[in-house]
């Protein structure tokens, strides 16, 4: 019986695809943008061929040269900086406390106990239908358009975190006991690998409740921002202003989406999912 030789690559490791062979074709590329540019197209025809009202939905060019005319007058940045900042500030408070209470909550039995009954209970409440509630306590100027952040980061993150770490196989963190690993190369070379997939997913989840918590944020008593702006621009009929900053929030959200995956593959390299065919 013929045996394979030890230095010889088997056939199942030689037909292992690259990571180069991995990546997408250019073509496949190409198709993505295909999809949003017929869309843009039909847009800017039905607007210029009357088939749009202008005042009910302005032409794709209209709205880019609106763009351009705030953004070289300055207008467009202030508001634009106000609003990250608001975003930034409320994601790393949520993220941060729905990390550690998620981990408490899936590393210790206590933690179970006593943490996720009532995030279980707080998670069907609607997070914006508590802006009254929060307009009581913390008032209407940045903390109340913070904390609808915040509340809207904290679920995604906290639930994904805790289904991430109970998720891991009990055998895998038998075997590394085994091993002589103490608690915290446990959590280090077994937890945390086995929990970033769901974090990761938990994070893209949350920021996209924190651009629309923020949406709702900045049209109550606020004097910046993206919402204020769209909402101003309302008082005008400014309908030009107010797709601009929708088309703001959909980038903000795609460039966000896009830093994570980019971040999500580099982390994650061990990691193989299915592909498209």
């Amino acid at each position: 019986m013929s045996r394979t030789p030890l230095l010889e690559t088997p056939p199942e490791v030689a037909a292992e695809p690259t990571p180069a062979a991995r990546r997408p074709r250019p073509s496949r590329r190409w198709r993505r943008v295909v999809s949003p540019v017929a869309l843009v197209l039909g847009w800017e025809l039905a607007a210029r061929t009357g088939v749009l009202a202008p005042e009910k939905l302005p032409a794709p060019s209209d709205v880019l040269a609106t763009g351009w005319r705030l953004s070289r007058d300055g207008t467009l940045a202030v508001h634009l900086v106000d609003s990250l900042t608001r975003a930034g500030a409320g994601l790393l408070i949520g993220g941060v406390l729905a990390l550690v209470l998620g981990a408490v909550a899936g590393l210790l039995r206590l933690g179970d106990d006593l943490v996720d009954p009532p995030v279980q209970m707080g998670r069907m409440l609607p997070h914006l239908g508590l802006v009254p509630l929060l307009i009581i306590w913390v008032g209407i100027g940045e903390s109340l358009k913070i904390s609808l952040v915040a509340l809207g980061a904290f679920f995604p993150v906290y639930f994904n975190t805790y289904a991430g770490i109970r998720d891991i196989d009990e055998r895998l963190v038998e075997a590394a006991r085994a091993c002589g690993l103490g608690p915290a190369a446990r959590l280090r070379h077994v937890v945390l690998p086995g929990a970033l997939p769901s974090l990761f997913l938990g994070l893209r989840l949350a920021i996209g409740a924190a651009w629309l918590s923020l949406v709702v944020g900045e049209q109550v008593n606020a004097q910046t921002g993206i919402g204020f702006l769209m909402m101003e621009a309302r008082e005008f009929s400014q309908t030009d202003v107010v797709v601009l900053g929708l088309l703001v929030y959909a980038l903000l959200g795609l460039i966000s989406d896009l830093a994570l995956r980019v971040a999500e593959r580099r982390m994650l390299t061990w990691r193989r999912g299915l592909r498209a065919t």
